[in-house]
């Protein structure tokens, strides 16, 4: 998934504690659009136009991260040029 793809990042607490959004994830999850991560506890939701991702990630570190990733895409990408050495 790239972070082109992300909606909205929701805390899960945020979500605990708001009826609309619990709302919204209960109703995605009936539809089948919300993949969850059984084996780690849920700390935020990734959500994209087609699917809802539970994460153990909090959603504080995925925003670093996501920052850090664009933060990236501002560089040019170079390629070095490898020559092989022969005897």
């Amino acid at each position: 998934m790239s972070t082109k793809e992300v909606i909205s990042i929701l805390d899960h607490q945020s979500v605990k504690s708001s009826k609309i959004n619990k709302k919204f994830i209960e109703d995605e999850k009936r539809l089948k659009k919300v993949v969850e991560n059984s084996a780690e506890e849920t700390k935020s939701y990734v959500i994209t136009k087609d699917t809802i991702y539970c994460s153990p990630i909090s959603s504080l570190t995925l925003k670093r991260r996501a920052q850090f990733v664009n933060s990236l895409d501002q560089f040019p990408f170079v390629q070095a040029e490898v020559e092989e050495l022969t005897e």
